[in-house]
């Protein structure tokens, strides 16, 4: 997959880049519909042409504030995970409330990303922010495998460990420290980066989080199988959701 997304990020324009992510998370809507406990496809379809009509209302109107309703969300979304199981009270069985969370987790993310995308360097700063999820993943593998004996969010995901949280942390640490070399015009600069990296690949979690929390409550393991060995799209894109309008907020208010 990665040709794919490298070739839609750097030879797409920002128009076709946008159509590309819209189709992403327009799968990855049919597939939160199925996590919402939709069973009649005219009802999923409804949820996805919903996502699509904000997608082009957002797109249209372009609103900066968009990016810190989601971080808002995010924050509910930590107690949440925190509480769980006791949580689940507050959306299982809740179409309504689902179908919210729905549009908070994907369009945001998706917003975000388009906005950088049509920024100046907006290819290389789209990459930046997937770059900072590979990497607090890839941290998070190997210093679990080695030192995760303390998980972090066992009732929701056993696999998850406090190490793994901090490999990721230190991995990105390093990706931004390396990168601000290039990209930064000072110091504050070049620390103001490395803190938003490293504070984004933490949130990052969450959204892996949130997604297993979700499955959990419906009973799946993965939330579909369009990628054969690898589940659903929601399953690969968890973790950009809760990242992208997080370090996107952050670009927008170190610039403006």
């Amino acid at each position: 997959m990665v040709p794919v997304v490298l070739g839609a990020i750097f030879y797409l324009p920002t128009s076709g880049f946008a159509l590309f992510m819209s189709v992403v998370v327009l799968i990855g809507a049919w597939e939160w519909s199925d996590l919402m406990g939709l069973d009649r496809a005219e009802q999923r379809v409804g949820f996805v042409a919903l996502c699509a009509v904000l997608m082009l209302l957002l797109e249209l109107s372009q609103p900066s504030w968009w990016w810190g309703a989601a971080c808002l969300w995010w924050g509910i979304a930590f107690a949440w995970v925190l509480d769980y199981p006791g949580s689940a009270k507050n959306w299982k069985d809740k179409h309504g409330v689902m179908a919210g969370i729905g549009v908070l987790v994907l369009l945001p993310a998706w917003h975000g990303l388009v906005f950088l995308h049509s920024q100046e360097n907006g290819a290389g700063w789209v990459l930046y922010v997937m770059a900072i999820v590979w990497g607090a993943d890839t941290g998070a593998y190997f210093a679990g495998r080695r030192y995760g004996n303390k998980k972090l969010a066992p009732e929701v995901s056993p696999g998850k460990s406090v190490a793994g949280l901090v490999g990721g942390a230190l991995t990105t640490s390093i990706l931004a420290t390396v990168a601000s070399f290039y990209v930064a015009s000072s110091f504050y600069e070049g620390v103001g980066l490395v803190l938003l990296t490293v504070m984004v690949s933490l949130i990052s979690v969450l959204g892996d989080l949130l997604e297993s929390m979700m499955k959990r409550e419906r009973g799946v393991k993965d939330s579909g199988q369009i990628l054969p060995g690898h589940g659903g799209i929601l399953d690969r894109i968890d973790s950009l959701t809760a990242a992208s309008p997080v370090f996107t907020l952050g670009w927008y208010l170190s610039h403006y």
